[in-house]
């Protein structure tokens, strides 16, 4: 398989057997390829079937023995970040071992859905032109797809996980079922926008009664026998720490974060007054009073996106890439079925055959209720999540990093995917420096005070994430329960409660590594200044950071530690002498 680089970056420097984990996970994962650029498989669904499971389970259990120098030679590394690759691999491999044998995955119903409804989306999300043959060749394999999946909810699976047969959680299976509708609404409306959409009627409609058969089966024969346990287990759990963040302590972790919510609160309330409310609700809700007009609303995400990116060039926080992104509205294909879908504003760009300039697809304004419309997408919100954090200095900034990485997993891992990023072990560099880049706009100056409040009652919610994420998979925390703390502790409507606690069951680790990631690049950050001294460039910094793409957090700290210990330059991509701190133990030792 070659490996296309972007403009005239140099491909990652691959070996073999990564080369051959790249080229099997994507044939096994087609709709994953698609999103990471790899378009050769873009006519195909993967094979959820209890076979195809086994087939899936063995190429990747051959990969690991291959790669076990106790069983086989392991072969040559001939360079740092190709030891990297194969280390994130091998973690990588594990715990999807564990996910599809345990059925965490392979059986939840709202991934099952979420890899068919964004196999026919995803065409359209990553390419401009050419997609109907894709379009129409997934939407012919979905029969077969749904008849591969009722098989692997219907299999008794002998494991320790939260899915056995047909005891699925109750509220996975309520989500798959809202995800079936969106996706029979995507083929007999949205497709009407697509070129070609008329001429393939009869395909679209059996696309949708196949959604519509799936969504009955859910209901009829899934839902009545669903559970109420979600968790992974303990040991899982620690797997995903393990092998994908490179921490520890799962308990430590929601510690911490219990005793960070507590400090973020008292200074909410503290500074409510000062901020112009009774209390921290009464402060928030009054952000809802700045926001643009029904004609500017629109343009006030490119004004504000200029306006950040203003800052960020005069202050010198990082090296802003030449990657435009445009806002626009959501397309009009997407537009009545991605309410019920794991559908994003901003969805990262492929890793691979990229485009010139990216579209961030805003919500279209509300004509019937356009006042409350306005006001829920107020400029803090435009500013706070739709700029700083997603379109601009955040993960914007950083996919075009990730793009250059010197790894193979450090360019593909944080990829936006059917439902979850590509590779797990992306996820504390994605998620911490976005949170990381919002504390550095409020540090530049780039925030109103109140836009600071915000941010404040943001690191609330991440910290409520994180102690939900641990309590829950650890079984000391129902799903009701953990929506309840959401209402409790983070101000969440009942309903965006519900579905953080219901996301957060089906992907076990991800909801933590908004906090784990973020504090570990401010304490990098610290380290470095102590040690470096007047040497230290902050915008030298977040660039040597950047660099290593979408590693794990932890792994990049070690590096970028050792090298200024010994005065070697920071980045990824300047030759530094010595072995790389991710060589030195497992990775999870402090």
């Amino acid at each position: 398989m070659t490996i296309p680089p972007p403009d005239a970056t140099p491909a990652p420097d691959v070996d073999d057997w990564s080369r051959r984990f790249l080229r099997l996970h994507l044939r096994r994962h087609p709709v994953d390829a698609t999103f990471i650029g790899i378009q050769e498989h873009d006519h195909e669904l993967p094979d959820v079937s209890p076979a195809g499971v086994d087939e899936t389970v063995d190429g990747m259990r051959g990969l690991l023995t291959e790669d076990d120098g106790d069983v086989a030679p392991q072969t040559a590394v001939e360079s740092p970040f190709q030891a990297l690759d194969r280390k994130l691999i091998r973690g990588f491999l594990e715990s999807r071992i564990w996910e599809y044998e345990s059925g965490h995955v392979a059986a939840n119903p709202s991934a099952l859905v979420g890899d068919a409804v964004f196999g026919l989306m995803g065409p359209l999300l990553t390419r401009r032109s050419e997609v109907r043959q894709s379009l129409e060749a997934r939407m012919r394999g979905l029969p077969t797809y749904f008849e591969g999946a009722r098989a692997a909810l219907e299999v008794s699976r002998d494991s320790s996980g939260p899915v056995r047969g047909s005891a699925v959680p109750a509220e996975w299976t309520r989500r798959a079922i809202r995800e079936c509708r969106g996706g029979a609404r995507f083929v007999e409306e949205g497709l009407d926008f697509v070129d070609g959409g008329a001429e393939t009627a009869p395909i679209r409609a059996e696309a949708a009664a196949a959604f519509r058969s799936f969504a009955h089966f859910l209901e009829s024969e899934v839902l009545p026998a669903g559970s109420d346990d979600v968790a992974c287990g303990a040991e899982a759990f620690q797997l995903y720490l393990r092998k994908g963040h490179f921490v520890e302590s799962a308990d430590e972790i929601a510690a911490y974060a219990r005793d960070e919510l507590e400090r973020t609160r008292a200074w909410l309330e503290s500074e409510a007054i000062a901020h112009g409310g009774a209390t921290p609700a009464e402060v928030m809700a009054g952000l809802a009073h700045h926001h643009p007009d029904a004609d500017g609303y629109l343009r006030r995400y490119r004004e504000t996106w200029e306006e950040m990116r203003a800052v960020a060039l005069e202050r010198e926080l990082v090296t802003w890439p030449n990657f435009p992104i445009e806002y626009v509205e959501r397309p009009l294909w997407a537009r009545a079925a991605a309410p019920d879908l794991y559908f994003l504003f901003y969805r990262s760009p492929p890793a691979f055959h990229r485009p010139d300039v990216h579209r961030y697809m805003v919500a279209p304004l509300d004509s019937n209720e356009p006042e409350a419309f306005l006001r829920s997408n107020n400029d803090s919100v435009i500013k706070l999540n739709h700029v700083v954090h997603h379109g601009g200095i955040g993960h914007h900034v950083q996919n075009w990093h990730a793009s250059r990485s010197p790894s193979l997993v450090g360019r593909i891992a944080a990829v936006d995917c059917a439902s979850r990023i590509a590779m797990f072990c992306g996820g504390t560099m994605a998620e911490g420096w976005a949170c990381y880049a919002t504390d550095l706009m409020a540090e530049a100056g780039g925030l109103t005070d109140l836009e600071r409040y915000a941010e404040h009652h943001g690191r609330v919610r991440m910290c409520a994430r994180a102690i939900v994420d641990v309590e829950l998979h650890h079984g000391r925390m129902s799903l009701d329960e953990a929506a309840a703390f959401y209402r409790r502790e983070a101000a969440m409507s009942p309903g965006a409660a519900m579905g953080e606690a219901v996301k957060n069951s089906m992907f076990p680790g991800a909801a933590l590594m908004y906090l784990v990631g973020t504090d570990a690049i401010h304490e990098l950050r610290r380290d470095l200044m102590g040690v470096m001294g007047d040497r230290f460039v902050l915008r030298d910094f977040h660039d040597a950071f950047l660099s290593y793409g979408s590693i794990p957090v932890r792994l990049v700290a070690d590096e970028m530690r050792r090298r200024a210990r010994v005065g070697l330059p920071l980045g990824a991509h300047e030759a530094a002498s010595g072995p790389p701190a991710w060589a030195q133990d497992d990775g999870t030792q402090p």
